[in-house]
């Protein structure tokens, strides 16, 4: 039971990331991995096999293993606060790389000792030399700019090569050593560095898509208000001049104060017809528009969406309604849950209009997100269900067989029993 629900809290921590924080935090497991694979079969087997059954040779081998192990632990501790410096997310202080340093240090040292004493093979030693290389590289990449990297690297594999003809004494080891560094170089700027630049540029994109859909909004809410402003700033200007005069008419006992009262009357009347016709086109949703808008956006979210039947011939009051149900459930299936496919379908039958929307994600079954069935606290469901209400309509929605999550609104094409003064309340209510 424990297990479980360790692994359900896992997975629902991972559905509640962003795709960037996905990624990163994908790319950050496997920079971590990367240097204990290289660890294990650079290093740990071949010294464990090779090392000769002698004592000196043996504490040296053993030293030189616990080396690496904590030197792949440094790594792994470092891996997240190097790559959100790298980002410009934070700094790492230089004290915090000593600890790498002085365990690089050793792990260039100890194989060259034991290739001295006779304890490993010239080839064992250099691929410990390479582990040791490959483990501080992949972190010390993110830290420094490549013009630095390139040149310490150079004077790294100078002082290696050096080193290497008085352990090795062979021209071909002394090359090998000086490939190891390259390789570990290479390997440092294309695992590491180029995976880092892809996380800084994914990133990027996300903050361009929040600034946009930002930008939207506050761009809608002007469009809004310079409409309302439009259709009410010349009436209710009309208005205060119209009942000044009706006042200072009233106080001589003039008839035609009752005239000004009934055009203040009439602006009024005519500047409500004109709100609420502002705020029905700001509250109806094209159908069509909608569909289309869903597809869109799933499909660039890399969720396969496909869409079966048409708006055409719809109410205009039923394709608002079921335009403001694809709206929230395309929103749902991004947000809530951890889709691969899709399916929005649209027909009509027996005089009544069914909205299917289905996906893989299964909202509803990890946790009672806004896709469970009740429509747990800020879910748009409630809305959605007295929107329909009005048209007589039902929303029903919950998972279905196969892991499944299925939204489903029906709508009569010919709305009964609503009376105007619903029908005004709903116009008017933004």
């Amino acid at each position: 039971m424990v297990l479980g629900g360790i692994r359900g809290w896992q997975r629902r921590n991972w559905r509640d990331r962003s795709k960037a924080e996905r990624v990163e935090l994908q790319s950050v497991i496997t920079w971590c991995a990367t240097i204990w694979v290289f660890e294990l079969t650079w290093l740990a087997l071949p010294v464990a096999d090779g090392v000769r059954h002698r004592p000196v040779p043996l504490v040296l081998g053993g030293l030189l293993l616990v080396v690496g192990a904590l030197q792949c632990l440094a790594a792994n501790r470092l891996a997240r606060p190097a790559l959100d410096q790298y980002l410009g997310r934070g700094a790492l202080p230089a004290r915090a790389l000593r600890p790498s340093l002085v365990l690089l240090v050793l792990a260039l040292v100890l194989p060259m000792v034991l290739a001295l004493v006779g304890g490993i093979a010239p080839w064992t030693a250099r691929l410990a030399v390479g582990a040791a290389l490959l483990t501080f590289g992949l972190l010390y990449g993110l830290l420094v700019t490549v013009p630095v990297l390139l040149r310490r690297s150079a004077l790294l594999a100078a002082v290696l090569m050096a080193a290497s003809a008085l352990a090795f004494r062979t021209a071909l080891d002394v090359l090998m050593t000086g490939l190891l560094v390259v390789f570990a170089l290479a390997m440092s700027l294309l695992a590491a560095r180029c995976g880092a630049w892809t996380l800084s540029v994914l990133w990027e994109a996300e903050r361009a898509r929040e600034t946009e859909a930002r930008l939207a909004v506050a761009e809608e809410r002007l469009r809004f208000g310079r409409d309302l402003h439009d259709v009410l700033g010349r009436n209710l200007a009309v208005i205060a001049l119209k009942a000044e005069l009706a006042v200072q008419l009233g106080r001589r006992g003039r008839p035609e104060a009752v005239d000004q009262m009934v055009e203040v009357q009439r602006l009024a009347q005519e500047s409500q017809r004109e709100v609420r016709a502002v705020v029905r086109g700001y509250r109806e949703a094209d159908l069509a528009a909608e569909l289309a808008g869903a597809q869109g956006v799933l499909e660039a979210a890399g969720i396969d969406c496909a869409i079966t039947g048409s708006a055409t011939g719809l109410p205009a009051p039923v394709q608002s309604a079921l335009g403001w149900v694809v709206r929230e459930a395309a929103t749902n299936v991004l947000r809530h849950g951890d889709a691969r496919t899709c399916a929005i379908a649209l027909r009509t039958e027996d005089g009544r209009a069914e909205l299917s929307v289905e996906n893989d994600g299964a909202p509803g079954s990890s946790g009672g997100g806004p896709g469970s069935p009740g429509g747990g606290p800020g879910s748009g469901l409630a809305g959605l269900r007295e929107r329909l209400a009005e048209l007589g309509g039902t929303l029903r929605a919950g998972p279905v067989d196969g892991g499944r999550f299925r939204l489903t609104a029906e709508v009569p094409l010919r709305p009964a029993g609503t009376t105007e003064t619903a029908r005004a309340l709903s116009e008017v209510t933004p």
